[in-house]
């Protein structure tokens, strides 16, 4: 300092000269300098005190736990936070190695590790995942980082752990992750659990099978909407309890699926024998009846079984034949079960199939109207009505009937839609032909169960005769004793209705029984048409022949008392079975003899050569 001083002193006398002597110069640059140390002096202890409080400050506040520790390792010092986080008192821990805060051999390493690496080459290890406690009771999962402080002097590195605190984070996201694969009401795994189970159990390398099993609740519409929805998932937990009990071996997995369905996975050496005998005695368990309140209600089951050797079929193939399975277990009965069989499963995957494009082949224009003539038996052959056909032209599987889509329609929802196309083209072609020849024969349209029951047909039959300007009495409607107990619809008041408006109707039967609803139910019935074993006795011979000829005769004479007109017969064989028919009474009738199904052009050139001689 005093050299600076002197140097400082003899640049400014140089500069001013000689009117201050150089002593006196010196002393005055010596007491500038020293004023200028204690100011700055001053500075950096009001800074450094200020840093200190601050890291005070945000010592104490921190949510992170922190612990001080030595060069060595031992405890100096904890924040409010981590004796929080680790419900104890400084006590405790001052002293104590940081190493010691852990609760498992694994944390222990892991700190270990990182105070290693520090001293190594300062190197820090962060965002370890350790359980701290002071005891394996008290157990906190945190994440931890390892660092290091200056000491006081500055030479040496003291270490410092942070901790977070994820124990309730951990808790947070295994709940999560449970709900994830888990169904809420009844506890047990979810469809996307099942499925991922399936996927890993197939692929195992091994001799072993796996056995899928769908089991669904029969009529369970009648519980949820009979006893309402809380009565509902009683009955769907306490099944879920029951087939547990039943599928409780160390390989199998019981899963709630969807709604009031159920999955089952067993694994290794097993038969299908021995999945059918758990099958059975789930259904027995499940007849047991659960009380809801006071009301008993006991519940069956159907079951689809595949049973695959592993690797033999991937999950979506496999998972597919359980529910074709499980549909045919349903379609055959209810409360049974049914094995998978290759080939049964590839006709119900054709059926099922046509059934899912209905509404594709509605809008590719796949669907036509084809008629088939009911001719007169008195031997002038003419036609007497036109039955109108709906088919459909299948890209895949050709040329299809309604009996081979109207079931499957029903099912989909697409009957209403397939009637409307049925009644829109044939009325539509009916008003073309009457506009030409105005004797022209009627049309009769036999409708599917699920149209004829639909509470909007009387408003589509008018609506329908307005836009073709079809009349009427030229339109006939059919339908049958199954439409008529359908408890879907208002069968009889549609009739009535129909008839009001002038429109025929006609009724499909098969023997007296049929007949006598005409009678039941006051039926507007001026038409019959027949079918079933007597139509078909009377193409037989001998006694057969007898049988049926006398059951027609007793039918004819009970069809006249009851107001109907006339009655044909469908599927006549051959000439000598059209004239037995006509020789009973049977006024007109329908089948291969008259060459079957014809088209809307064909219908025309008959009706065009029909007309030409007269």
């Amino acid at each position: 300092m005093s050299d600076i001083t002197r140097r400082w002193a003899a640049e400014i006398a140089a500069a001013a000269g000689d009117a201050v002597p150089r002593a006196e110069l010196e002393r005055l640059v010596r007491s500038a300098v020293s004023e200028a140390a204690d100011a700055a002096a001053g500075h950096c202890r009001v800074t450094h005190d200020s840093a200190v409080e601050r890291f005070a400050a945000l010592y104490a506040a921190s949510p992170s736990g922190v612990a001080l520790a030595d060069a060595d390792g031992a405890i100096l010092d904890v924040n409010p936070a981590m004796l929080d986080m680790l419900e104890t008192d400084i006590d405790t821990l001052v002293g104590r190695a940081l190493t010691e805060l852990t609760t498992d051999h694994r944390g222990t390493a892991a700190l270990r590790t990182a105070l290693d690496d520090l001293a190594e080459d300062g190197r820090a290890r962060r965002r370890e995942q350790v359980n701290l406690g002071v005891g394996a009771d008290s157990a906190v999962l945190t994440n931890v980082t390892v660092t290091t402080l200056p000491s006081s002097d500055g030479e040496r590195m003291h270490p410092i752990l942070l901790a977070e605190n994820i124990d309730e984070l951990h808790l947070l996201r295994e709940t999560l992750r449970r709900q994830n694969i888990h169904d809420q009401l009844t506890g047990l795994p979810n469809s996307g659990s099942f499925l991922t189970t399936l996927e890993t159990w197939l692929g195992a390398v091994g001799d072993h099978r796996v056995a899928v099993i769908y089991l669904d609740i029969d009529g369970f519409k009648v519980v949820n909407d009979g006893l309402g929805p809380g009565a509902a998932d009683t009955v769907l937990r306490h099944a879920a309890g029951r087939i547990e009990s039943v599928f409780n071996g160390p390989n199998t997995v019981v899963a709630r699926l969807a709604g009031d369905g159920f999955g089952v996975l067993v694994g290794g050496y097993i038969t299908a024998a021995d999945v059918i005998a758990l099958v059975e005695e789930a259904m027995a368990e499940l007849a047991e009846p659960v009380y809801v309140g006071e009301t008993g209600v006991a519940v069956s089951i159907s079951a689809g079984i595949v049973v695959q050797e592993a690797g033999s079929s991937n999950p979506d193939e496999i998972q597919r034949a359980a529910e074709i399975t499980l549909h045919r277990a349903k379609e055959a009965g209810r409360a049974q079960w049914m094995l998978y069989e290759p080939e049964l499963d590839e006709g119900d995957r054709r059926r099922y199939g046509i059934g899912a494009g209905i509404g594709g082949g509605m809008e590719n224009g796949e669907f036509i109207v084809d008629y088939e003539p009911t001719v007169t038996l008195d031997g002038s052959n003419q036609i007497a009505v036109v039955n109108a056909v709906l088919r459909w032209e299948h890209p895949r599987h050709g040329k299809l009937d309604g009996s081979e889509f109207f079931p499957l329609a029903d099912t989909t929802g697409m009957t209403p839609a397939l009637g409307s196309l049925l009644l829109s083209q044939a009325m539509g072609d009916a008003a073309a032909w009457y506009s030409t020849f105005p004797s022209a024969p009627d049309l009769c349209v036999r409708l599917p169960t699920r149209l004829a029951v639909d509470p909007n047909l009387v408003r589509i039959i008018r609506r329908l005769l307005d836009e073709t300007g079809l009349p009427a009495q030229k339109l006939r409607i059919c339908t049958d004793s199954l439409a008529l107990f359908d408890p879907r619809g208002e069968v009889l008041d549609t009739l009535s209705v129909l008839a009001d408006l002038d429109v025929k109707i006609t009724l499909a039967i098969s023997g007296a029984s049929d007949l006598e609803l005409v009678h039941t139910h006051k039926l507007p019935v001026g038409f019959a048409i027949l079918s079933g074993p007597l139509v078909d006795g009377l193409a037989a011979e001998g006694t057969e022949a007898d049988n049926a000829r006398a059951h027609l005769h007793a039918l004819l004479e009970r069809s006249r008392e009851l107001g109907i007109k006339r009655m044909g017969a469908d599927g006549v064989r051959n000439a000598a079975h059209a004239r037995r028919l006509r020789d009973v009474g049977i006024f007109a009738g329908r089948g291969k003899h008259y060459g079957g199904i014809a088209t809307a052009a064909e219908i025309r050139t008959v009706l065009d050569e029909r007309y030409a001689h007269t």
